[in-house]
């Protein structure tokens, strides 16, 4: 592992951004309609729930990343294979990121350019980064969420005045009833993205501070869903409900409507510079993240020569991961989430949780 350290607050930024991420952009929660905020709400609660699992693990083995935790729990040889799936999976969950941005970008201001010149430089800039290591993903995570803030407080505030906002449009609560809330809870808002955040236990043994990790992990779950469910909100004030669910960026939209003194119109850019962070730091994470397992696994000196292959293979899977963006949401959502991203984030994790502890409970009988 690479010899550095990051601070308490390094990592608060890192996670808070990683959990904005495309959730910001995207219908996020749209599937339970008009009570999508209190959906993202629960899901934020069901995070800090599946947390306490992953907090249990490391607690285990806290100098262990994730990978090397896994061949303790189950041995040698079954640990290889389920850390080397872990690796891909989040490969490809960086790839599904980039993508996002590029779609974003194509259908917003760049309508012209290539998907693949888009990709390509957000994905170079993303190895430069994690070249120079961990230490300054970290402070370099550390400016920008300020940067991030201000760009979330000019567009509320613009969008606050424009007297486009209908609160009534929100209501009536849990118009449809409970079920919609709760199967949007534990299918989606609950995994995407605050279960994606298993990443970090590949990074937590950089921490300076273990014994805050709780802290941090949890108040950047809370300040990030907080945020996230407001944007629901004010979403669905501005749009509504039919304008929400036709929409592939409902933020964009809500930005895009503002008009002040004929003046102060075109907003669409914060967003798209709000995205660019979120999906910069967020895919930096998932992919220095792989790096640390392949290492782990491989038993290799430095993750270093193995940046540009694996930018390479960032690239070919967010090109052809779907034909096309309606296709690559789709995929997300009935493939994913149902088939990758509960078994490996969820169930996954809470069997090894079982194993370990039956296993330290038969230690403690036999001594």
């Amino acid at each position: 592992m690479e010899k550095a350290k990051i601070s308490v607050i390094q990592l608060f930024a890192l996670m808070f951004i990683f959990n904005l991420g495309t959730a910001l952009i995207v219908s996020y929660g749209i599937t339970a309609k008009k009570d999508a905020w209190l959906s993202i709400l629960l899901g934020m609660g069901g995070g800090i729930l599946v947390f306490f699992i992953y907090y249990l693990l490391f607690r285990q083995y806290p100098n262990l990343p994730f990978t090397a935790c896994i061949r303790k729990i189950v041995g040698k040889y079954i640990g290889w294979g389920l850390g080397l799936i872990y690796c891909l999976f989040f490969l490809y969950i960086a790839a599904r990121n980039i993508r996002d941005f590029g779609d974003l970008l194509l259908s917003s201001t760049l309508p012209n350019t290539p998907l693949l010149a888009i990709n390509l430089t957000l994905v170079l800039v993303i190895c430069y980064i994690i070249h120079l290591g961990i230490e300054v993903i970290g402070r370099t995570g550390e400016v920008f969420i300020v940067i991030l803030l201000l760009f979330g407080i000019a567009a509320n505030f613009f969008v606050l005045v424009s007297g486009d906002i209908d609160f009534q449009q929100v209501r009536p609560f849990l118009e449809h009833g409970w079920k919609p809330v709760l199967t949007t809870t534990v299918s989606f808002t609950m995994i995407f993205p605050f279960g994606e955040m298993l990443v970090f236990t590949m990074l937590l043994p950089y921490l300076n501070r273990p014994d805050l990790v709780k802290r941090v992990w949890v108040f950047s779950i809370i300040s990030s869903g907080l945020v996230l469910s407001w944007t629901a909100v004010l979403n669905m004030s501005v749009l509504g409900i039919s304008a929400m669910e036709r929409s592939t960026f409902p933020t964009l939209n809500t930005i895009g409507k503002v008009n002040l003194l004929e003046f102060i119109e075109r907003l669409d850019a914060l967003v798209v510079f709000t995205l660019l962070m979120t999906v910069f730091f967020k895919a930096s994470v998932l992919v220095y993240g792989t790096m640390i397992g392949l290492v782990d696994l491989f038993k290799l000196e430095s993750h270093k020569p193995i940046i540009l292959p694996i930018g390479i293979v960032v690239i070919f899977l967010s090109m052809t991961i779907a034909s096309s963006f309606s296709e690559h949401i789709e995929e997300g959502l009935d493939i994913v989430l149902k088939y990758l991203s509960i078994p490996l984030l969820i169930i996954l994790p809470l069997v090894l949780f079982l194993i370990s502890m039956i296993r330290n409970i038969l230690k403690r009988k036999a001594n």
